[in-house]
């Protein structure tokens, strides 16, 4: 819910960054006062959402990137991008054929699960209740239409078998954008408990590695940036230098307030670490640095990984619409 006056471009280039994955959660239905009045609906709620966020990239002048070949001449010129992700496939109800839709729309990335399920399910959530065994037919078809168009399919949120499912079913690699190794849990004991759920295992970070694909790693159990690098190099460890990102999960502007509640403080992007003087991305990369990681290393887990994952999945295709 961001601020409808949020300066977008100046959050970006106070955090150190070039692009953003814009995302938002379908599953989140109305917060507020007046919330149990709202009758959910996802394909509206996925609409008015885009809407919004196409408002705020027009007042701020940042383009939609919408290819690999578009992202790397933005990036070359030092123009601010933004590329449109959703988490949660729960606007499809169903029915593929809003994929395309999605994607005339500027949809390039597409996180099939969020905290709850779809209606119908494509799969089963990995802070829920196991109820499907993996992935769903409805999963198996959204995977192959993502495929034919050129949309690069996120499987965060997504439990083992039903992760396992889909790189059974996928012929492109695909990304876990905001995760960590469930061997690093931080010190916060209540927050890794909380948090278990939502990590992987070394196993299976091998497994999607092997297929191409690529892992972000996020700073929500890092408590400095120092832990944060040593959570990347973990990974690293594990997968190896070419299929790790930065996978943050945070905002990078205020939001709006909600009813008669007044703003609140959010920790985005500018302000993981409260003793942190820095940046969220300057931090993070002279940690890096201060824990052996080469400046061509940095360059990919800081985007070129991404770059090149992102070009593959959304290159043409002769039969796209």
């Amino acid at each position: 819910m961001p601020s409808p006056d949020a300066d977008l471009k100046a959050a970006m280039q106070k955090a150190g960054m070039d692009g953003i994955v814009m995302t938002f959660a379908v599953d989140y239905v109305a917060m507020g006062p007046n919330a149990n009045n709202v009758k959910y609906d996802a394909w509206a709620r996925f609409n008015t959402a885009l809407d919004e966020q196409d408002s705020i990239m027009k007042q701020s002048g940042i383009s939609l990137v919408t290819n690999g070949e578009e992202l790397n001449q933005k990036i070359a010129s030092h123009q601010p991008v933004v590329i449109q992700s959703v988490e949660g496939a729960h606007f499809l109800e169903g029915d593929t054929t809003w994929i395309e839709v999605a994607y005339k729309r500027g949809l390039r990335i597409l996180d099939l699960f969020h905290d709850t399920d779809a209606n119908p399910a494509l799969g089963d959530v990995y802070t829920n209740e196991p109820k499907y065994g993996g992935l769903t037919e409805l999963d198996a078809a959204t995977i192959r239409e993502c495929e034919r168009l050129g949309i690069l399919v996120d499987l965060v949120h997504t439990d083992n078998n039903t992760v396992r499912g889909t790189l059974k079913v996928a012929t492109k690699p695909l990304m876990i954008s905001h995760t960590g190794l469930n061997t690093q849990l931080g010190t916060n004991e209540k927050l890794a408990q909380i948090m278990s759920p939502r990590l992987i295992s070394k196993e299976l970070a091998k497994e999607v590695a092997d297929a191409g694909g690529l892992i972000g790693v996020w700073p929500h159990l890092a408590f400095t940036a120092e832990q944060y690098a040593a959570n990347i190099k973990a990974m690293v460890n594990v997968v190896g230098i070419d299929h790790v990102t930065i996978g943050t999960d945070t905002k990078i502007t205020p939001e709006i307030p909600m009813g008669n509640m007044p703003p609140r403080e959010m920790k985005g992007n500018n302000h993981v670490w409260d003793d942190e003087p820095t940046s969220f991305y300057h931090a993070t990369i002279r940690e890096l640095l201060k824990q052996g990681f080469t400046e061509d290393d940095i360059a990919k887990i800081c985007g070129g990984n991404f770059v090149r994952l992102f070009s593959e999945t959304t290159q043409h295709r002769p039969n796209n619409p």
